[in-house]
Protein backbone atom coordinates (compact mmCIF):
# COMPACT_ATOMS: atom_id res chain seq x y z
CA UNK A 1 0.00 0.00 0.00
CA UNK A 2 1.40 3.37 -0.97
CA UNK A 3 2.30 5.65 1.95
CA UNK A 4 0.84 9.12 2.10
CA UNK A 5 3.25 12.09 2.06
CA UNK A 6 4.43 13.41 5.43
CA UNK A 7 2.90 16.66 6.65
CA UNK A 8 6.42 17.83 7.48
CA UNK A 9 7.27 18.32 3.80
CA UNK A 10 7.55 21.98 2.75
CA UNK A 11 4.28 23.62 1.85
CA UNK A 12 5.91 25.20 -1.21
CA UNK A 13 8.39 23.83 -3.74
CA UNK A 14 12.03 24.34 -2.84
CA UNK A 15 13.82 27.45 -4.01
CA UNK A 16 15.54 25.44 -6.75
CA UNK A 17 12.27 24.44 -8.41
CA UNK A 18 10.20 27.55 -7.68
CA UNK A 19 8.75 29.26 -10.78
CA UNK A 20 9.49 32.91 -11.51
CA UNK A 21 7.67 35.30 -9.25
CA UNK A 22 4.17 36.06 -10.41
CA UNK A 23 2.78 39.52 -10.88
CA UNK A 24 0.65 39.03 -7.77
CA UNK A 25 3.80 38.35 -5.74
CA UNK A 26 5.43 41.51 -7.07
CA UNK A 27 2.27 43.48 -6.25
CA UNK A 28 2.27 42.05 -2.73
CA UNK A 29 5.90 43.07 -2.23
CA UNK A 30 5.17 46.55 -3.54
CA UNK A 31 2.19 46.75 -1.18
CA UNK A 32 4.45 45.99 1.77
CA UNK A 33 7.01 48.59 0.76
CA UNK A 34 4.29 51.23 0.41
CA UNK A 35 2.66 50.14 3.68
CA UNK A 36 5.92 50.84 5.50
CA UNK A 37 5.35 54.53 4.79
CA UNK A 38 2.37 54.64 7.17
CA UNK A 39 4.26 54.08 10.46
CA UNK A 40 7.32 55.89 9.10
CA UNK A 41 5.37 59.07 8.40
CA UNK A 42 3.30 58.86 11.59
CA UNK A 43 6.29 58.27 13.88
CA UNK A 44 8.39 60.94 12.16
CA UNK A 45 5.67 63.56 12.44
CA UNK A 46 5.10 62.82 16.13
CA UNK A 47 8.87 62.85 16.71
CA UNK A 48 9.21 66.29 15.15
CA UNK A 49 6.20 67.71 16.99
CA UNK A 50 7.23 66.37 20.40
CA UNK A 51 11.04 66.27 20.32
CA UNK A 52 11.68 68.86 17.63
CA UNK A 53 14.41 66.78 16.05
CA UNK A 54 15.31 63.31 14.82
CA UNK A 55 16.87 61.09 17.46
CA UNK A 56 16.78 57.80 19.31
CA UNK A 57 14.22 56.78 21.95
CA UNK A 58 16.84 54.97 24.07
CA UNK A 59 20.29 55.87 25.32
CA UNK A 60 21.42 52.32 24.44
CA UNK A 61 21.06 53.19 20.74
CA UNK A 62 23.91 55.65 21.16
CA UNK A 63 26.04 52.91 22.72
CA UNK A 64 25.75 50.87 19.52
CA UNK A 65 26.56 53.94 17.43
CA UNK A 66 29.56 54.83 19.60
CA UNK A 67 31.00 51.32 19.23
CA UNK A 68 30.23 51.42 15.49
CA UNK A 69 32.02 54.75 14.99
CA UNK A 70 35.13 53.41 16.70
CA UNK A 71 35.09 50.23 14.63
CA UNK A 72 34.62 52.21 11.40
CA UNK A 73 37.52 54.48 12.40
CA UNK A 74 39.83 51.47 12.70
CA UNK A 75 40.07 51.61 16.50
CA UNK A 76 38.61 48.14 16.96
CA UNK A 77 35.63 46.99 19.01
CA UNK A 78 36.30 49.54 21.77
CA UNK A 79 34.30 52.03 23.77
CA UNK A 80 37.26 53.88 25.23
CA UNK A 81 40.04 53.94 22.62
CA UNK A 82 42.80 51.46 23.37
CA UNK A 83 40.68 49.04 25.37
CA UNK A 84 38.82 46.29 23.47
CA UNK A 85 35.53 45.46 25.21
CA UNK A 86 32.72 42.97 24.68
CA UNK A 87 30.12 45.55 25.60
CA UNK A 88 27.32 44.72 23.16
CA UNK A 89 24.78 41.92 23.51
CA UNK A 90 23.96 42.47 19.83
CA UNK A 91 27.41 42.49 18.19
CA UNK A 92 26.03 41.68 14.73
CA UNK A 93 23.95 44.86 14.81
CA UNK A 94 26.90 46.90 16.07
CA UNK A 95 29.06 45.60 13.22
CA UNK A 96 26.30 46.30 10.68
CA UNK A 97 26.16 49.88 11.95
CA UNK A 98 29.95 50.01 11.72
CA UNK A 99 29.71 49.06 8.04
CA UNK A 100 27.12 51.80 7.58
CA UNK A 101 29.32 54.27 9.44
CA UNK A 102 32.29 53.40 7.24
CA UNK A 103 30.23 54.16 4.13
CA UNK A 104 28.02 57.04 5.25
CA UNK A 105 29.26 58.17 8.66
CA UNK A 106 28.04 57.35 12.16
CA UNK A 107 24.80 59.30 12.11
CA UNK A 108 21.26 58.95 13.38
CA UNK A 109 19.95 58.91 9.80
CA UNK A 110 22.26 56.06 8.81
CA UNK A 111 21.12 53.92 11.75
CA UNK A 112 17.46 54.62 11.01
CA UNK A 113 17.83 53.76 7.32
CA UNK A 114 19.35 50.38 8.18
CA UNK A 115 16.71 49.73 10.83
CA UNK A 116 13.82 50.57 8.51
CA UNK A 117 15.34 48.45 5.73
CA UNK A 118 15.53 45.51 8.11
CA UNK A 119 11.90 46.06 9.15
CA UNK A 120 10.73 46.02 5.54
CA UNK A 121 12.90 42.99 4.87
CA UNK A 122 11.38 41.20 7.85
CA UNK A 123 7.87 41.84 6.47
CA UNK A 124 8.80 40.67 2.97
CA UNK A 125 10.35 37.47 4.28
CA UNK A 126 7.53 36.87 6.78
CA UNK A 127 5.00 36.96 3.93
CA UNK A 128 7.01 34.34 2.04
CA UNK A 129 7.35 32.23 5.17
CA UNK A 130 3.59 32.33 5.77
CA UNK A 131 2.94 31.20 2.19
CA UNK A 132 5.56 28.49 2.48
CA UNK A 133 3.76 27.09 5.52
CA UNK A 134 0.45 27.02 3.64
CA UNK A 135 -1.19 30.35 4.44
CA UNK A 136 -3.37 31.92 1.77
CA UNK A 137 -1.89 34.83 -0.21
CA UNK A 138 -4.37 37.23 1.39
CA UNK A 139 -3.52 36.13 4.93
CA UNK A 140 0.21 36.22 4.20
CA UNK A 141 0.10 39.73 2.81
CA UNK A 142 -2.23 41.14 5.48
CA UNK A 143 -0.17 39.52 8.21
CA UNK A 144 3.03 41.05 6.82
CA UNK A 145 1.43 44.50 6.57
CA UNK A 146 0.13 44.15 10.12
CA UNK A 147 3.68 43.23 11.19
CA UNK A 148 4.97 46.49 9.71
CA UNK A 149 2.16 48.35 11.45
CA UNK A 150 2.89 46.98 14.92
CA UNK A 151 4.26 49.63 17.24
CA UNK A 152 7.34 47.63 18.32
CA UNK A 153 8.46 46.96 14.74
CA UNK A 154 7.96 50.61 13.78
CA UNK A 155 9.74 51.67 16.97
CA UNK A 156 12.51 49.17 16.28
CA UNK A 157 13.10 50.39 12.75
CA UNK A 158 13.58 53.97 13.92
CA UNK A 159 15.21 53.32 17.29
CA UNK A 160 18.78 52.54 16.26
CA UNK A 161 18.38 49.20 18.04
CA UNK A 162 18.93 45.68 16.78
CA UNK A 163 15.39 44.34 16.95
CA UNK A 164 14.41 44.61 13.28
CA UNK A 165 17.62 42.85 12.23
CA UNK A 166 16.82 40.03 14.66
CA UNK A 167 13.26 39.89 13.29
CA UNK A 168 14.56 39.65 9.73
CA UNK A 169 16.90 36.78 10.62
CA UNK A 170 14.18 34.88 12.51
CA UNK A 171 11.79 35.31 9.57
CA UNK A 172 14.51 34.01 7.27
CA UNK A 173 15.04 30.96 9.47
CA UNK A 174 11.28 30.25 9.39
CA UNK A 175 11.27 30.45 5.59
CA UNK A 176 14.31 28.20 5.29
CA UNK A 177 12.74 25.67 7.66
CA UNK A 178 9.55 25.62 5.61
CA UNK A 179 11.61 24.85 2.51
CA UNK A 180 13.60 22.22 4.42
CA UNK A 181 16.87 24.08 3.83
CA UNK A 182 18.79 22.80 6.83
CA UNK A 183 21.97 24.82 6.59
CA UNK A 184 20.18 28.09 5.87
CA UNK A 185 17.84 27.45 8.80
CA UNK A 186 20.59 26.92 11.32
CA UNK A 187 22.84 29.65 9.92
CA UNK A 188 20.14 32.35 10.02
CA UNK A 189 18.96 31.27 13.48
CA UNK A 190 22.53 31.37 14.77
CA UNK A 191 23.06 34.85 13.35
CA UNK A 192 19.81 35.90 15.04
CA UNK A 193 21.43 35.05 18.38
CA UNK A 194 24.19 37.55 17.58
CA UNK A 195 21.49 40.15 16.98
CA UNK A 196 19.29 39.32 19.98
CA UNK A 197 20.52 36.64 22.42
CA UNK A 198 16.99 35.59 23.42
CA UNK A 199 16.73 34.07 19.94
CA UNK A 200 18.88 31.21 21.27
CA UNK A 201 15.66 29.62 22.53
CA UNK A 202 14.71 29.00 18.91
CA UNK A 203 17.74 26.82 18.16
CA UNK A 204 16.67 23.66 20.04
CA UNK A 205 13.11 23.98 18.74
CA UNK A 206 14.27 24.39 15.16
CA UNK A 207 16.49 21.34 15.61
CA UNK A 208 13.58 19.26 16.90
CA UNK A 209 11.20 20.57 14.25
CA UNK A 210 12.21 17.76 11.89
CA UNK A 211 13.44 14.21 12.61
CA UNK A 212 16.89 14.21 14.20
CA UNK A 213 19.27 12.55 11.76
CA UNK A 214 23.05 12.64 12.23
CA UNK A 215 23.45 15.43 9.69
CA UNK A 216 20.82 17.57 11.39
CA UNK A 217 22.38 17.13 14.81
CA UNK A 218 25.80 17.98 13.40
CA UNK A 219 24.46 21.13 11.72
CA UNK A 220 22.80 22.38 14.91
CA UNK A 221 25.96 21.77 16.90
CA UNK A 222 28.67 22.92 14.51
CA UNK A 223 27.09 25.98 12.91
CA UNK A 224 26.02 27.75 16.15
CA UNK A 225 29.41 26.91 17.64
CA UNK A 226 31.21 28.42 14.66
CA UNK A 227 28.98 31.52 14.54
CA UNK A 228 29.06 32.22 18.27
CA UNK A 229 32.68 31.22 18.98
CA UNK A 230 34.21 34.61 18.05
CA UNK A 231 31.83 36.44 20.40
CA UNK A 232 32.50 34.00 23.23
CA UNK A 233 36.27 34.17 22.72
CA UNK A 234 36.22 37.97 22.60
CA UNK A 235 34.14 38.09 25.78
CA UNK A 236 36.52 35.74 27.57
CA UNK A 237 39.49 37.85 26.50
CA UNK A 238 37.99 41.21 27.49
CA UNK A 239 35.50 40.46 30.25
CA UNK A 240 36.65 37.10 31.64
CA UNK A 241 33.26 35.46 30.99
CA UNK A 242 31.65 33.69 28.02
CA UNK A 243 29.13 36.52 27.58
CA UNK A 244 29.43 40.30 27.13
CA UNK A 245 29.83 42.65 30.05
CA UNK A 246 26.36 44.00 29.28
CA UNK A 247 24.84 40.64 30.22
CA UNK A 248 26.84 40.41 33.42
CA UNK A 249 25.84 43.96 34.37
CA UNK A 250 22.12 43.65 33.66
CA UNK A 251 21.11 40.09 34.51
CA UNK A 252 19.22 39.99 37.80
CA UNK A 253 19.11 36.24 38.49
CA UNK A 254 18.50 32.94 36.74
CA UNK A 255 21.22 30.67 35.40
CA UNK A 256 23.42 33.44 33.99
CA UNK A 257 23.01 35.43 37.19
CA UNK A 258 24.02 32.40 39.23
CA UNK A 259 27.14 31.95 37.09
CA UNK A 260 27.95 35.63 37.60
CA UNK A 261 27.58 35.33 41.38
CA UNK A 262 24.06 36.77 41.73
CA UNK A 263 22.11 34.35 43.91
CA UNK A 264 18.47 34.72 44.80
CA UNK A 265 15.80 32.64 46.59
CA UNK A 266 14.88 29.52 44.63
CA UNK A 267 11.17 30.32 44.72
CA UNK A 268 11.89 33.67 43.05
CA UNK A 269 13.75 31.92 40.22
CA UNK A 270 11.41 28.98 39.70
CA UNK A 271 7.99 30.36 40.63
CA UNK A 272 7.44 34.09 41.10
CA UNK A 273 9.46 35.47 38.20
CA UNK A 274 8.26 32.93 35.57
CA UNK A 275 4.66 33.70 36.51
CA UNK A 276 5.29 37.45 36.36
CA UNK A 277 7.08 37.18 32.99
CA UNK A 278 4.30 35.02 31.52
CA UNK A 279 1.66 37.57 32.52
CA UNK A 280 3.75 40.43 31.14
CA UNK A 281 4.30 38.52 27.89
CA UNK A 282 0.56 38.15 27.27
CA UNK A 283 -0.04 41.79 28.24
CA UNK A 284 2.68 42.94 25.83
CA UNK A 285 1.24 40.86 22.99
CA UNK A 286 -2.17 42.41 23.65
CA UNK A 287 -0.75 45.94 23.71
CA UNK A 288 1.20 45.28 20.52
CA UNK A 289 -1.90 43.98 18.72
CA UNK A 290 -5.07 42.63 20.35
CA UNK A 291 -5.07 39.60 18.02
CA UNK A 292 -1.52 38.51 18.84
CA UNK A 293 -2.40 36.61 22.06
CA UNK A 294 -4.53 34.39 19.82
CA UNK A 295 -1.29 33.05 18.33
CA UNK A 296 -0.78 31.13 21.58
CA UNK A 297 -4.23 29.57 21.28
CA UNK A 298 -3.80 28.96 17.54
CA UNK A 299 -0.69 26.82 17.98
CA UNK A 300 -2.54 23.47 17.83
CA UNK A 301 -4.35 24.55 14.67
CA UNK A 302 -1.12 25.80 13.08
CA UNK A 303 0.50 22.49 14.05
CA UNK A 304 -2.28 20.57 12.31
CA UNK A 305 -2.24 22.74 9.19
CA UNK A 306 1.48 23.48 8.91
CA UNK A 307 2.79 20.22 10.32
CA UNK A 308 5.10 19.29 13.13
CA UNK A 309 7.88 21.63 11.98
CA UNK A 310 5.75 24.74 12.40
CA UNK A 311 4.08 23.45 15.54
CA UNK A 312 7.32 22.66 17.35
CA UNK A 313 8.92 25.95 16.32
CA UNK A 314 5.78 27.79 17.41
CA UNK A 315 6.35 26.51 20.94
CA UNK A 316 8.89 29.33 21.22
CA UNK A 317 5.89 31.62 21.78
CA UNK A 318 5.20 29.70 24.99
CA UNK A 319 8.82 29.12 26.00
CA UNK A 320 10.01 32.71 25.54
CA UNK A 321 8.87 34.27 28.85
CA UNK A 322 9.88 31.16 30.80
CA UNK A 323 13.30 31.07 29.15
CA UNK A 324 13.84 34.74 29.94
CA UNK A 325 12.86 34.19 33.57
CA UNK A 326 14.96 31.08 34.12
CA UNK A 327 18.07 31.82 32.09
CA UNK A 328 18.90 35.53 32.12
CA UNK A 329 16.17 37.72 33.59
CA UNK A 330 16.43 41.46 33.21
CA UNK A 331 13.14 43.28 33.49
CA UNK A 332 10.39 41.54 31.54
CA UNK A 333 9.30 40.60 28.01
CA UNK A 334 7.54 43.94 27.58
CA UNK A 335 10.43 46.12 28.76
CA UNK A 336 11.12 49.13 26.52
CA UNK A 337 8.57 48.32 23.80
CA UNK A 338 9.43 44.64 24.11
CA UNK A 339 13.00 45.00 22.83
CA UNK A 340 13.79 41.49 24.12
CA UNK A 341 10.69 40.01 22.45
CA UNK A 342 10.20 41.76 19.10
CA UNK A 343 12.19 39.13 17.19
CA UNK A 344 9.35 36.62 17.77
CA UNK A 345 6.68 38.75 16.08
CA UNK A 346 7.31 37.18 12.63
CA UNK A 347 6.70 33.74 14.17
CA UNK A 348 3.44 34.91 15.78
CA UNK A 349 2.29 36.37 12.45
CA UNK A 350 3.09 33.16 10.57
CA UNK A 351 1.16 31.09 13.14
CA UNK A 352 -1.87 33.38 12.85
CA UNK A 353 -1.73 33.48 9.05
CA UNK A 354 -1.57 29.68 8.77
CA UNK A 355 -4.39 29.23 11.30
CA UNK A 356 -6.48 31.88 9.54
CA UNK A 357 -7.72 29.45 6.88
CA UNK A 358 -9.79 27.73 9.54
CA UNK A 359 -11.92 30.89 9.74
CA UNK A 360 -15.35 30.44 8.15
CA UNK A 361 -15.31 31.76 4.56
CA UNK A 362 -17.90 34.47 5.24
CA UNK A 363 -15.77 35.90 8.05
CA UNK A 364 -12.40 35.94 6.34
CA UNK A 365 -12.57 39.39 4.82
CA UNK A 366 -13.90 40.99 8.03
CA UNK A 367 -11.16 39.25 10.05
CA UNK A 368 -8.43 40.47 7.70
CA UNK A 369 -9.86 44.00 7.82
CA UNK A 370 -9.96 43.81 11.62
CA UNK A 371 -6.33 42.64 11.67
CA UNK A 372 -5.25 45.76 9.78
CA UNK A 373 -7.58 48.15 11.59
CA UNK A 374 -6.35 47.08 15.01
CA UNK A 375 -2.76 47.43 13.84
CA UNK A 376 -3.42 51.03 12.82
CA UNK A 377 -5.22 51.67 16.10
CA UNK A 378 -2.19 50.54 18.15
CA UNK A 379 0.22 52.62 16.05
CA UNK A 380 -1.05 55.93 17.39
CA UNK A 381 -0.15 55.44 21.09
CA UNK A 382 3.05 53.67 20.04
CA UNK A 383 4.12 56.73 18.02
CA UNK A 384 3.44 58.91 21.06
CA UNK A 385 5.64 56.74 23.28
CA UNK A 386 8.37 56.77 20.66
CA UNK A 387 8.26 60.53 20.27
CA UNK A 388 8.50 61.15 24.01
CA UNK A 389 11.34 58.64 24.24
CA UNK A 390 13.28 60.66 21.68
CA UNK A 391 12.39 63.87 23.53
CA UNK A 392 13.72 62.45 26.82
CA UNK A 393 17.06 61.35 25.39
CA UNK A 394 17.57 64.52 23.35
CA UNK A 395 16.56 66.84 26.19
CA UNK A 396 18.74 65.09 28.77
CA UNK A 397 21.59 62.83 27.61
CA UNK A 398 22.27 64.50 24.25
CA UNK A 399 22.00 67.97 25.80
CA UNK A 400 24.41 67.05 28.58
CA UNK A 401 26.78 65.53 26.02
CA UNK A 402 26.96 68.86 24.21
CA UNK A 403 27.44 70.73 27.51
CA UNK A 404 30.31 68.42 28.43
CA UNK A 405 31.89 68.86 25.02
CA UNK A 406 31.75 72.64 25.39
CA UNK A 407 32.62 73.09 29.06
CA UNK A 408 34.83 70.25 30.27
CA UNK A 409 38.49 69.52 29.39
CA UNK A 410 39.00 67.15 26.41
CA UNK A 411 41.00 64.71 28.57
CA UNK A 412 38.49 64.64 31.43
CA UNK A 413 37.21 61.22 32.50
CA UNK A 414 33.51 60.90 33.17
CA UNK A 415 31.87 58.42 35.54
CA UNK A 416 28.37 57.81 34.14
CA UNK A 417 25.31 55.68 34.71
CA UNK A 418 24.12 56.34 31.13
CA UNK A 419 27.07 55.98 28.78
CA UNK A 420 25.46 56.29 25.35
CA UNK A 421 24.72 59.79 24.06
CA UNK A 422 27.01 61.60 26.51
CA UNK A 423 30.04 59.58 25.40
CA UNK A 424 29.11 59.74 21.70
CA UNK A 425 28.58 63.50 21.63
CA UNK A 426 31.41 64.52 23.96
CA UNK A 427 33.97 61.86 22.86
CA UNK A 428 35.28 61.76 26.44
CA UNK A 429 36.70 58.68 28.17
CA UNK A 430 34.01 57.12 30.33
CA UNK A 431 33.81 54.96 33.43
CA UNK A 432 30.55 53.03 33.41
CA UNK A 433 29.05 52.91 36.88
CA UNK A 434 26.63 50.20 35.71
CA UNK A 435 29.41 47.96 34.36
CA UNK A 436 28.37 47.65 30.70
CA UNK A 437 31.83 48.67 29.49
CA UNK A 438 33.62 48.79 32.85
CA UNK A 439 33.23 45.21 34.13
CA UNK A 440 35.69 45.71 36.98
CA UNK A 441 33.05 47.70 38.85
CA UNK A 442 30.68 44.73 39.06
CA UNK A 443 32.14 43.30 42.31
CA UNK A 444 31.76 46.75 43.87
CA UNK A 445 28.17 47.04 42.65
CA UNK A 446 27.26 43.80 44.41
CA UNK A 447 28.15 45.57 47.66
CA UNK A 448 25.50 48.20 47.04
CA UNK A 449 25.90 51.95 46.70
CA UNK A 450 28.70 52.04 49.26
CA UNK A 451 30.69 49.81 46.93
CA UNK A 452 30.06 52.17 44.00
CA UNK A 453 31.19 55.16 46.10
CA UNK A 454 34.32 53.28 47.07
CA UNK A 455 35.07 52.49 43.43
CA UNK A 456 34.61 56.13 42.42
CA UNK A 457 37.03 57.29 45.09
CA UNK A 458 39.57 54.66 44.02
CA UNK A 459 39.58 55.39 40.29
CA UNK A 460 39.03 59.12 40.87
CA UNK A 461 37.34 60.37 37.68
CA UNK A 462 37.30 64.12 37.29
CA UNK A 463 33.51 64.28 36.83
CA UNK A 464 30.48 62.20 37.79
CA UNK A 465 27.21 62.38 35.84
CA UNK A 466 24.33 60.48 37.39
CA UNK A 467 20.65 60.29 38.18
CA UNK A 468 20.59 61.35 41.86
CA UNK A 469 17.66 58.98 42.38
CA UNK A 470 19.90 56.04 41.38
CA UNK A 471 22.72 57.00 43.75
CA UNK A 472 21.17 59.15 46.50
CA UNK A 473 24.03 58.60 48.96
CA UNK A 474 26.66 59.54 46.41
CA UNK A 475 24.63 62.59 45.34
CA UNK A 476 24.40 63.62 48.99
CA UNK A 477 28.17 63.46 49.57
CA UNK A 478 28.85 67.20 49.43
CA UNK A 479 32.29 66.51 50.87
CA UNK A 480 33.10 64.41 47.79
CA UNK A 481 31.26 66.01 44.86
CA UNK A 482 29.81 69.39 43.89
CA UNK A 483 27.12 69.99 41.24
CA UNK A 484 28.00 71.94 38.10
CA UNK A 485 25.06 71.44 35.76
CA UNK A 486 21.70 69.73 35.84
CA UNK A 487 18.83 68.84 33.51
CA UNK A 488 15.28 68.20 34.72
CA UNK A 489 12.63 66.59 32.52
CA UNK A 490 9.00 67.72 32.89
CA UNK A 491 7.78 64.33 31.59
CA UNK A 492 9.62 61.04 32.01
CA UNK A 493 8.94 58.36 29.39
CA UNK A 494 12.17 56.35 29.08
CA UNK A 495 14.68 58.25 31.19
CA UNK A 496 15.97 56.52 34.30
CA UNK A 497 14.98 59.53 36.39
CA UNK A 498 13.56 63.05 36.15
CA UNK A 499 16.91 64.71 36.85
CA UNK A 500 20.52 64.17 35.76
CA UNK A 501 23.37 66.15 37.33
CA UNK A 502 26.99 66.78 36.35
CA UNK A 503 29.22 66.80 39.43
CA UNK A 504 32.87 67.63 39.87
CA UNK A 505 34.74 65.17 42.04
CA UNK A 506 36.59 67.30 44.55
CA UNK A 507 40.34 66.94 44.47
CA UNK A 508 40.33 65.29 41.05
CA UNK A 509 39.37 68.05 38.61
CA UNK A 510 41.85 68.75 35.81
Amino acid sequence: MRATPSVDLPAEPSAKSSPPRSRSSVRADLTLVLAAAVPLVLFTIRERLVAGTSGFPLDDSWIHLHFARNVAAGLGFVYNPGRPMAGSTAPLWTLLLAAGAFVAGATVVMAKVIGVACAIGAALVTRRAALAWGASPAAGTVGAVALLWTGPIAWGGLSGMEVTLASLLVAGALLALARDQLWWTVALASLAVLARPEAALLLPLLALARPLAIGRIAAFVLVPAAVLAPMVAFAWATVGAPYPATAAAKVEGGLIGWLAGTHEPLEQTLLFRPWAFAREWIAWLWQTHPLLPLALLALPLAWRRGGRALGVTGLALLAHPLGMALLAPYRGPGFQEGRYSIHLLPLAVVVLAVAFDATPARLRRPVLALWLALALWTLVPASERYAWGVENIEAMQVKIGHWVDTNLPPKARLALNDIGAIAFVSRREVIDLMGLVTPEILPYRRQGEDGVIRYVTEVCPEYVIIFPTWFPRLAGRTDLIEPLYRVVLPRVEVSGGPEMVVYRLKGCAV
